[in-house]
């Protein structure tokens, strides 16, 4: 058996990556991924130990072209990674949420999306689970790190994780959709039409396309923690120690910045406005041209804000584990507990408004007058404690691709090199030239994929389906 292990870091710090190949007979294994961490794994039987030789020494070059170098495992550090400092206040308030169920996670959580058929959670380690909006769990990922948020682009959901990397959920098995560098820890990403916004701990904002090339940089020198990270079709919209502002879509040049009540630590849109929560105990809302429009008071710190449609009402948590609901203009309606700890992120869909909180729960509030009218009163359901099912598998990222010898009814995708990088594109089938997202580190010169289905993200295509490896 033969093995070979290479380390790249970049100069200005941004990626330290390994790249891992072993030889044993006529099995290639190539292993990859984050510093520190135990990355991805592929493992190829070739036509005999010749072959697998060859084709190790031919993935080898490619890398130490790229500038990876031979090292020793072990010898440099695991990337660092930010987590956000909350320090819960010891304050019990009077009234209680009406709580209809929440599940324990195992770990504290920062990632929510809701739609019509899920409500879906992220936490630190690692784990992603999809609950039916009655809180019965359907779905569960292990990604290899913690995850920071969760979002949606079109119909195709998202896991912004800890290890630098975005993986598509959208699919039996999860896969690396973009792979994303920053000069400092990642701590919020969002994704619209394709276009990644991130931003990292030392103020820094980021966009990528789906091939996971950097469109733009903008890097601070005077600002820290980019917490909010909120994408649209004008451009980023962010958040930090400074304040808020928006850098356009197509150029990353600064379209306006306002200063904010205290640093930002979470943030939202709607419409045609943008929601800051701050430490300053405040959520400010400014119109998307940078107009200052209301403020919402709090009693402490906040950890995350959301509103209804249409910004009709503006939700709040803090750090003592409050929930507070304001009207557009900032009157505030109710303020209770929320029984779960302080909740780091928030989404309102249909009269309940769900969280995530540092205790690691997803829980389902109901948000209805009725309902917020008993609670005032001390009358709240009993809460549902959700179980996890001992059935429900784990799905963990492809390592390899399952093979295929006939396309059947599928698309078939074809790798090819343009400008020195690997591209994959659809082969016939009437569809246009464009970029298929393809995860970077499967694909190989020459070789053809068949996929279930290919739908239009705007100017590129996304999969859908179970990808398999073509065979002759």
């Amino acid at each position: 058996m033969e093995r070979t292990y290479l380390e790249y870091s970049d100069p200005n710090g941004a990626e330290h990556k390994f790249y891992e190949v072993t030889v044993d007979g006529a099995e290639l294994t190539i292993r990859y991924g984050r510093i520190g961490t135990d990355g991805q794994k592929q493992v190829k039987t070739c036509a005999g130990p010749d072959k697998a030789q060859a084709e190790a020494a031919k993935k080898l070059t490619e890398k130490r072209r790229k500038g990876y170098e031979d090292a020793v495992q072990g010898g440099r550090a695991k990337r660092t990674v930010t987590r956000r400092a909350v320090t819960e206040t010891r304050v019990t308030v009077r009234q209680s949420a009406p709580v209809l169920w929440r599940f324990q996670s195992g770990a504290p959580a920062f990632g929510i999306f809701v739609d019509a058929d899920h409500a879906w959670v992220g936490n630190e380690n690692g784990e992603v689970y999809a609950l039916t909006l009655g809180g019965e769990p359907e779905r569960r990922f292990t990604l290899p790190d913690g995850v920071k948020c969760l979002v949606r682009d079109g119909r195709w959901t998202f896991a912004g994780c800890d290890d630098g990397n975005v993986y598509d959920l959208s699919g039996k098995l999860p896969y690396v959709a973009y792979e994303v560098e920053a000069q400092a820890s990642l701590l919020w990403l969002d994704i619209h039409r394709g276009l990644l916004g991130a931003g990292d701990e030392r103020g820094s904002v980021y966009a990528f396309d789906a091939e996971s090339d950097q469109q733009w940089s903008n890097v601070s020198v005077r600002a820290s923690m980019t917490w909010m990270v909120r994408v649209d079709d004008t451009g980023v919209f962010f958040g930090h120690s400074r304040g808020v502002g928006l850098y356009d879509r197509d150029s990353g040049l600064p379209v306006w910045e306002q200063p904010t009540r205290g640093g930002v630590l979470f943030g939202w849109q709607e419409g045609a406005s943008v929601y800051v929560g701050t430490i300053a105990s405040v959520v400010q809302r400014f119109s998307k041209t940078g107009t200052h429009e209301a403020d919402y008071a709090c009693d402490a710190g906040i950890m995350s804000c959301a509103t209804s449609p249409e910004g009709e009402h503006v939700f709040a948590a803090d750090s003592a584990g409050a929930v507070y609901c304001f009207a557009r203009g900032g009157e505030r309606l109710w303020k209770l507990g929320s029984g779960c700890g302080s909740a780091m992120s928030m989404q309102y869909f249909q009269q309940r408004l769900y969280l995530v909180t540092l205790h690691g729960f997803l829980a389902a509030i109901d948000a209805s007058p009725e309902a917020i009218a008993a609670a005032q009163q001390g009358v709240t359901p009993v809460v549902h404690d959700v179980k996890l099912a001992a059935a429900l598998e784990a799905r963990a990222p492809q390592a390899t691709l399952p093979a295929a010898t006939d396309p059947a009814g599928g698309v078939v995708l074809v790798c090819r090199r343009e400008g020195g990088k690997l591209r994959v594109w659809p082969l016939g089938g009437g569809f246009e030239p464009w970029n298929v997202q393809f995860p970077r580190a499967l694909r190989e010169e020459g070789a053809r994929y068949v996929v279930d289905e290919l739908l239009d993200a705007g100017g590129f295509y996304r999969m859908v389906g179970e990808v398999r490896r073509l065979e002759p």
